[in-house]
């Protein structure tokens, strides 16, 4: 009788440590959740970070907050994404440069190292020229830089950077040496477009939200996007392939992830609310005020998404001498 007691002691013991453990698991998350953006505070990337923490956090019943970890071109906020511990506690925003950086040594770092939760913003290239340049068109454009190299400077970011792989990228496309137009180095698109209406460059390189309000004071022209499609805010500018009939496509993308090996079950949990925050009203809306496109992909084609783009990105930065 003894050891049938201890034997039933033993199976209830089991029961009860399996019941708690399926509690524990469908309790995720049971406390406050932290985003990693890689990128400075009132940037784009840390608006939307912020806008998705906000509606997660409506979503998830606790404290979703986000925390800035900057420096190294992105290297650092993407080590703290990539190094965390897998509970699903710490998430972070991977941008474009996630496929960039290790080819010029910055890091070891690939998308491999992370767990996909989804794509949510892709932000197609614009060429961009001063409204009193005689170019219509990204085809008369093309035609000078190719007959004239060296001649014509493009900027908008630093060298090396999403936007002067945008540039090299439609060169090399377009059948022109990707160096035909030499790349002056900014902080960024405000100051590159500044200097572009200054006529100290020629063409700018950047997301059309960033050119919109010297487009709308009539001193840029927006001449295409670098997109598969027209972007719903700019409905009037085709797309490089439609304008020149180069088949290029490039632009700098966010996309919620949080450290490769998280647990199947909080990984299914963030997927299945992620993809209700992509279409709530307070996301949807904030992203088309600031004029962010919303590109959603779930995470296999997330990661199918950053497969092509590191292919890509590697094969223009071979191109123009960057790639170590």
């Amino acid at each position: 009788m003894k050891i049938l007691r201890t034997a039933k002691t033993l199976m209830l013991a089991t029961i009860g440590a399996a019941l708690m453990a399926g509690a524990a698991a469908a309790a995720y998350p049971e406390r406050p959740i932290t985003v990693v953006v890689p990128w400075g505070a009132g940037g784009g990337t840390d608006f939307t970070g912020r806008l998705i923490a906000t509606v997660m956090q409506k979503k998830l019943g606790v404290p979703v907050n986000v925390v800035n970890r900057t420096g190294g071109q992105g290297v650092v906020g993407h080590s703290a994404i990539a190094n965390a511990k897998p509970d699903g506690y710490t998430l972070g925003v991977a941008t474009v440069e996630i496929v960039m950086m290790h080819w010029v040594g910055l890091t070891d770092l690939t998308y491999k190292n992370y767990t996909s939760i989804g794509l949510y913003n892709a932000d197609p290239a614009g060429v961009q020229v001063a409204a009193d340049s005689p170019w219509q068109d990204v085809k008369s454009l093309l035609a000078d830089i190719k007959a004239n190299p060296g001649k014509f400077k493009g900027s908008g970011t630093a060298q090396g950077g999403i936007w002067h792989l945008a540039l090299a990228g439609m060169l090399k496309t377009a059948g022109i040496d990707p160096n035909a137009a030499p790349w002056v180095p900014s902080k960024g698109a405000a100051p590159g477009l500044k200097e572009l209406v200054a006529g100290g460059v020629s063409i700018v390189t950047c997301s059309p939200t960033e050119a919109a309000p010297l487009r709308d004071a009539g001193k840029v022209r927006i001449l295409a996007v670098m997109g598969d499609e027209r972007m719903k805010a700019f409905p009037d500018v085709p797309t490089l392939k439609e304008d020149a009939g180069v088949d290029w496509a490039i632009g700098a993308w966010r996309g919620l992830t949080g450290p490769a090996g998280l647990p199947q079950e909080v990984t299914d949990k963030l997927v299945a609310t992620f993809a209700e925050v992509v279409k709530d009203p307070d996301f949807v809306d904030g992203m088309n005020k600031r004029g962010f496109p919303i590109v959603y992909k779930a995470p296999a084609d997330h990661i199918e998404f950053m497969k092509t783009s590191d292919v890509n990105m590697g094969e223009v930065m071979k191109a123009i001498g960057l790639a170590k």
